[in-house]
């Protein structure tokens, strides 16, 4: 409720926190105007340039943590599509995420925005870059877990070396799965992906992701320019399940500064990616990474497919989320920490008062 003496300097968010893999993600659900563009992908663009304010507000103090994911609510421009959905975060705008597909599936069918079935339910949401094709188990109100396959992985670069202070040479490849990861082997530095290096992890990912940035800038194929590398993916040793998958330790670094509780599903696809470009994994099987604070996602193997010239693979994960709290936030539009200039044009106008 918007206190009665408002005089219009209010504003109001429908907001659901959820988490998965202990990874949270904030969904917008109400409170902004519609945004312009004729795909999620040109809405997303849009925010990047006229609307960054709300990513800003619901990642910082006081409102918020980088640490959080944002995910906004918005119209599908695709027919298949039942919801749309933009990906905010520290590092700016993925094109797609495993654990926001994760959060806002679960949150979109709890809350009823899409109305939940008993048993297996298929959703489509539409990101940007694609649809995401979901499928849900649900059980009396609850969605046990989410299954979702966004669009193919593919190996950008393979074997690209750079410098580190102390002449410390680091190798890495560059794989996109919804955006480009700068795949790194842990253990020639000495990591076990473990909560107790949090700390050295993200001060050893912001050095790497800053010289990576200066040596590889690609567009993607299809979706264009998607910016400088956002990510870096540790990979610990792999572990072999039976005949049927593998098990390995994994970190993903967001830059600036941020260290994934969960695995990252996108990490996973990526990782997925590059074992089937080595020949290490084949279609059917399943990779289980394990993040630094031991939760895991499940990641699957599925078919070939092309992104432009590149041989990619199609994978799909599955996760589940827990929802943290509902709640309406309060945006004065007068509070001096509250940067309003691309902010306040996408926020509802209260009701006018009788």
């Amino acid at each position: 409720m918007l206190p009665s003496n408002h005089h219009g300097r209010f504003r109001e968010l429908g907001l659901i926190d959820m988490q998965s893999g202990g990874d949270v993600s904030r969904i917008v659900y109400e409170g902004i105007e519609n945004i312009p563009g004729d795909t999620v992908l040109e809405q997303m663009r849009y925010l990047q340039t006229h609307g960054d304010g709300l990513r800003r507000l619901l990642l910082s103090e006081p409102y918020g943590d980088p640490a959080m994911s944002v995910d906004l609510i918005v119209k599908p421009r695709h027919p298949k599509a039942q919801a749309g959905y933009i990906i905010m975060e520290a590092m700016g705008y993925p094109m797609y995420s495993g654990s926001n597909t994760i959060c806002t599936a679960t949150a979109v069918l709890q809350s009823g925005l899409i109305p939940m079935e008993e048993g297996e339910q298929s959703v489509v949401l539409e990101s940007p870059a694609g649809l995401a094709h979901v499928k849900a188990v649900n059980h009396n109100g609850r969605v046990e877990s989410i299954t979702t396959q966004g669009e193919p992985a593919y190996v950008a670069a393979r074997d690209l070396t750079v410098t580190l202070s102390g002449g410390r040479k680091v190798t890495y490849d560059v794989v996109w799965s919804g955006a480009f990861f700068a795949m790194v082997d842990a253990s020639q530095h000495g990591f076990e992906l473990v909560n107790e290096e949090a700390i050295s992890l993200a001060a050893f990912g912001d050095e790497f992701i800053r010289a990576v940035r200066e040596q590889f800038n690609e567009p993607h194929p299809q979706l264009g320019e998607s910016g400088p590398v956002p990510f870096a993916h540790f990979m610990g040793p792999v572990e072999a399940v039976e005949d049927v998958g593998f098990r390995s330790r994994s970190a993903t670094y967001v830059h600036p500064g941020v260290i994934c509780r969960s695995p990252t599903g996108t990490g996973t696809s990526a990782r997925l990616a590059l074992m089937a470009e080595k020949g290490e994994i084949r279609e059917g099987q399943w990779l289980e990474t394990i993040s630094p604070r031991n939760s895991s996602f499940i990641g699957t193997c599925l078919g070939e497919a092309m992104v432009g010239s590149h041989p990619a693979i199609h994978s799909h994960i599955t996760g589940r989320a827990w929802t943290l709290s509902h709640s309406h936030v309060l945006v004065d539009l007068d509070d001096p920490l509250v940067d309003i200039s691309d902010l306040e044009h996408l926020m509802t106008p209260p009701q006018s008062q009788s």
